[in-house]
């Protein structure tokens, strides 16, 4: 379940640029997306919807990473130089994370 920003101490959320990078990312996922939805309505050649299906997955795993490196960079380097047991608490998300998105 997704926690809003503010109910976790150590966000900071997603620098300006980052956000508008992921923003267009997504907006072009979405389009790719769509794509496979009119080739499969098309009756197309299964090998090529899963061409696409893999360019989808690609994409998202690529924006994926750029929002782990935003989190990286900004909301668990700020808790670990505050220290203390927020900065535990990050250091264990981030094991968590790197488990969890990183294949």
């Amino acid at each position: 379940m997704a926690r809003p920003k503010s109910e976790v101490p150590h966000a900071e959320g997603i620098e300006e640029e980052t956000k508008q990078s992921l923003l267009r990312r997504l907006s072009r996922i979405r389009g790719q997306v769509e794509g496979i939805r009119k080739m499969v309505e098309e009756d197309r050649y299964c090998p090529d919807i899963l061409q696409q299906f893999d360019a989808v997955h690609s994409a998202l795993k690529s924006t994926q990473k750029e929002l782990l490196a935003n989190h990286l960079n900004r909301c668990a380097t700020s808790a670990i130089e505050r220290g203390g047991e927020e900065a535990e608490q990050v250091r264990k998300e981030i094991v968590e994370l790197f488990g969890r998105y990183m294949d």
